[in-house]
């Protein structure tokens, strides 16, 4: 358990002072409760789809902080004039993400609202010395990512009908993958820092590690895995507005080679919807874990490192 913000109970291990991925309660000297609350509206028109996407970020909360889910409850929010097919539809999604995650929904809350929205509050159990933040990350450590970037801007596209129907579907699997594979293969080989890569893309998250754990991060931009069609778009100006939000609240503490071309920076503001983990592991764990990644079939890729601390938080090269 490393960098773990200080509370007012001391069973708190992790509160509302920091911005990490979730809560986490001591229950005993061997057990510690991760609690976490996620919902939106949908990114896809498919309702079993949404729900299965929606699911798998909540989700991903726990795995962030190093946890396993086992217990979760539905909250949903649909307009009157939606079929109870679809809603239907919704609440089959996300029950069949947590049963692949092997936690049990076991009930929830819904409320009539215009917009349909969904999430889950996911529990989880962790041991309390292995808990993850992310305000651990050292000098040396090794950034991976576990997923590709790209996901706004795709699911910008997708609404303007400007995808085919592969390039959807190949989207939609990857915002519907869970981190479980993701989070066996790193926890058992001690990471410093770790959390999930959502709504404030790669460089608001990385902004967020770098004040936690009190250290500047580079960022290697040719080494960013980026998913191809959302650079081509990036290129041609199809930009979610979250992205401009994104470079408002991190843009400050960047600062970017003018050799980073510009649809590549575009990308790591990007936000993300149940995106891939970004771990921060010492230097001479990250091929172990890169291989360990491979291995399970999770496409990784160590993108920057972890440095002394320095005049900007982050600083992103070619």
């Amino acid at each position: 358990m490393s960098g773990l913000p200080r509370t007012a109970d001391p069973s708190l291990l992790v509160g509302f002072d920091g911005s990490d991925d979730a809560a986490v309660y001591r229950l005993s000297d061997e057990l510690a409760m991760v609690q976490t609350v996620d919902f939106f509206p949908p990114v896809v028109d498919d309702p079993y789809d949404f729900g299965r996407i929606a699911a798998a970020n909540a989700l991903s909360d726990v795995y962030a902080m190093g946890g396993e889910p086992k217990l979760a409850m539905n909250l949903l929010a649909v307009p009157s004039c939606l079929p109870l097919e679809a809603v239907g539809a919704i609440l089959e999604g996300g029950a069949a993400k947590a049963s692949e995650a092997g936690a049990v929904i076991a009930g929830g809350h819904s409320i009539e609202d215009p917009e349909p929205k969904y999430g889950l509050c996911v529990t989880g159990l962790v041991h309390p010395d292995r808990v993850l933040t992310n305000a651990g990350a050292r000098e040396g450590d090794v950034l991976v990512l576990t997923k590709p970037l790209g996901t706004g801007i795709l699911t910008t596209a997708a609404k303007a009908e400007l995808l085919d129907e592969g390039a959807c579907r190949a989207l939609v699997e990857q915002m519907a993958m869970l981190n479980k594979a993701a989070a066996q293969a790193a926890v058992p080989l001690g990471p410093s820092a770790c959390t999930d890569v959502t709504g404030f893309g790669l460089l608001g998250h990385l902004k967020e590690l770098a004040e936690g754990s009190g250290r500047t991060v580079e960022v290697w931009a040719g080494q960013v895995p980026i998913l191809p069609p959302a650079l081509e778009l990036a290129r041609d100006g199809i930009i979610p507005a979250g992205a401009y939000r994104n470079r408002d609240f991190a843009g400050p503490d960047v600062a970017a080679d003018s050799a980073v071309p510009r649809e590549v920076l575009d990308c790591l503001y990007d936000p993300q919807t149940s995106g891939g983990l970004l771990i921060s592991i010492p230097e001479g764990r990250a091929e172990t874990l890169l291989r360990r990644l491979a291995d399970c079939g999770v496409t990784a890729a160590a993108l920057g490192r972890v440095c002394q601390p320095g005049e900007q938080k982050i600083v992103v090269k070619p």
